[in-house]
């Protein structure tokens, strides 16, 4: 039974993971709740959003595995360590960690002395620790990495398992070369590119025998330019993985980039996909879009295209879209098409979620987005752009008439919506607002983000805290338009 019964305790703390005031409540219950808090406090001690230069005490519990003889070199080198009692520690906290942040570590070691050279000592010692008391690593981040602790003793048996690799092109290849010839089952490879340091890198996605996630993302100066061979050579080790790559994100700098730069043969072999997101894909052709097939797609995020483009791809999916979002700026509003975009919402994504939507403000749109609010139930969080004025000049008095329409329309339709974000030209009366925030009364809890700051006046701001207070709004902001068109931006 206290087994069972700790199985069920570390699967409800494992929901709190990333939640570290939570978990630090649990430590103080009894030690039976701290043993199950700590384990996974100290499976990724590195991720909880700590000041970690004043966190003396993560830098002294290191360097209390360290042996007597190591403690005493480093202080003959003048390296200030932590002083030691007799005591034994209450947990073996190493023996629980499951990544390493090279960063952070970098942070914690220079508690120690602010010398290269002290540091470096450090280093060696603190990664030779981590490589035997660190079993099956499954998570690292080598960005600044400076240290190859691929050749210590132990690396091979710590770092076989990973699972997880996050790094920058600034590191050495012969960095990347060490770790392709040990780290052969890298699932999340996340890549941010700094330089033309690519030989390395493809290497390491060469030999890797089970891939499913691959991220890249451009973030260079403006004295590097990127060469077309340099994209081709990873999109071409990509090509290989098809078979188990599920998830494809690519980043990529619209200054510098080029159309020769386009994973043009890659992504239409990628048919296991559940996620797909670029951020410009002005670049794809009409002909290479017919071929993309992606029946197991789940998450469709896309900037700089169509709405017949995202139409096409909506129709080429297999029906389990949970995630549509096309940058806001970038819609073509046409008529034909924006209503048959919401129109292919509807018949293809029954598991939509998540939603970002544009249309002008005629009847007819305003008939097919009801009509999608009561056929898509499971969509919790939908960002709304009405493009008043595309046509007409519209006055202030037409755009609050459009925004009663709307209101009127979410009220009376049947959806389950946690989350609304109005884009850009969105008016309400206050008039309009109590009403439709009166009528919400009994479905979940509303939050609702916008970039218009006449919502922080005081007639508004009273009317909102009124109904926040009856528990209807669960929050109501101003946010920058970066803010509210990133969905990955929580409320």
């Amino acid at each position: 039974m206290s087994n069972l019964n700790k199985d069920i305790l570390f699967l409800i703390f494992e929901e709190f993971q990333d939640d570290s005031k939570s978990l630090f409540s649990c430590l103080m219950v009894n030690r039976f709740w701290c043993e199950i808090a700590i384990s996974i406090l100290w499976k990724n001690p590195w991720h909880y959003n700590i000041n970690y230069s004043n966190k003396y005490y993560l830098f002294a519990i290191i360097g209390f595995y360290l042996s007597n003889d190591i403690r005493e070199f480093l202080m003959k080198e003048g390296i200030r360590l932590p002083l030691i009692s007799s005591q034994s520690l209450l947990f073996d906290y190493l023996s629980f960690c499951r990544s390493i942040d090279i960063n952070i570590i970098n942070t914690l070691i220079s508690i120690g002395s602010s010398l290269d050279y002290d540091q470096f000592l450090i280093q060696q010692e603190f990664y030779s620790l981590f490589m035997k008391k660190f079993l099956g690593l499954k998570f690292l981040d080598i960005r600044s990495l400076n240290h190859q602790i691929f050749y210590c003793p132990e690396a091979k048996t710590c770092l076989e398992s990973l699972c997880e690799l996050k790094c920058n092109t600034s590191i050495d290849s012969s960095y990347f070369y060490g770790f392709a010839s040990i780290c052969q089952h890298i699932q999340r490879l996340i890549i941010i590119n700094e330089n033309q340091n690519f030989n390395g890198i493809v290497k390491l996605i060469e030999v890797q025998k089970n891939l499913k996630y691959f991220e890249w993302k451009d973030d260079f100066d403006n004295d590097y330019f990127p060469t077309e061979k340099l994209y081709k050579d990873i999109f071409f080790e990509l090509e290989k993985k098809a078979n188990t790559l599920n998830h494809f994100k690519l980043f990529f700098d619209y200054e510098y980039f080029t159309e020769y730069m386009f994973p043009q043969n890659l992504l239409p072999k990628l048919h296991k996909l559940k996620t797909l997101v670029i951020n410009d894909f002005s670049y794809v052709d009409e002909n290479l879009l017919k071929g993309l097939v992606y029946n197991n797609l789940e998450i469709l995020n896309i900037g700089y295209t169509t709405m017949d483009e995202a139409s096409i791809l909506i129709e080429n999916s297999g029906g389990k879209l949970k995630q549509i979002l096309l940058k806001p700026v970038d819609y073509d509003y046409q008529n034909e098409s924006s209503l048959n975009f919401i129109r292919n919402i509807y018949k293809n994504c029954p598991s939509i979620e998540c939603l970002s939507l544009a249309f002008p403000p005629y009847s007819n749109h305003f008939t097919e987005f009801k009509r999608l609010l009561n056929t898509c139930h499971n969509l919790k969080s939908l960002l709304l752009v009405i493009k008043n004025g595309y046509h007409i000049y519209e006055t202030e008095e037409k755009m609050i008439e459009n925004g009663s329409k709307l209101l009127k329309i979410l009220i009376e339709s049947t959806t389950n919506l946690r989350e609304i974000r109005f884009f850009n030209d969105f008016k309400f009366s206050l008039k309009d607002l109590k009403e439709f925030l009166r009528n919400w009364s009994g479905r979940p809890a509303l939050s609702l983000l916008t970039s218009d700051h006449i919502y922080e006046r005081n007639d508004y701001k009273t009317l909102i805290d009124e109904y926040k207070d009856a528990g209807i709004i669960k929050d109501f902001r101003c946010e920058s338009v970066a803010n509210l068109e990133n969905m990955d931006f929580k409320t």
